[in-house]
């Protein structure tokens, strides 16, 4: 998987990340992965059946990876944020 085809998730609204996953797959990436961290997982989850249902039905999710980082903050110390990665292929 390269990184043009991997789609971070952040504070955006949904649409931007729904634009950009359609974008790419209507380019011709016949896969493209999405990745979140901690409040971001529900918008990945969003983006993802919104494309599935609205945009390209033929699309269908692959592998979901979930995972657990360790982020250190301002104060010095390290907390664990819930990481997740969804797969959406054509």
């Amino acid at each position: 998987m390269s990184e043009e085809n991997i789609v971070y998730i952040g504070n955006k609204p949904v649409m931007n990340y729904v634009l950009a996953v359609v974008t790419q797959m209507n380019g011709g990436v016949p896969s493209v992965m999405l990745k979140a961290r901690g409040r971001a997982i529900s918008r990945a989850v969003d983006v993802a059946e919104i494309v599935r249902n609205r945009f390209i039905t033929d699309a269908e999710v692959g592998a979901i990876d979930i995972s657990t980082e360790e982020v250190s903050n301002m104060e010095g110390s390290n907390s664990n944020v819930s990481a997740i990665e969804i797969q959406l292929s054509k």
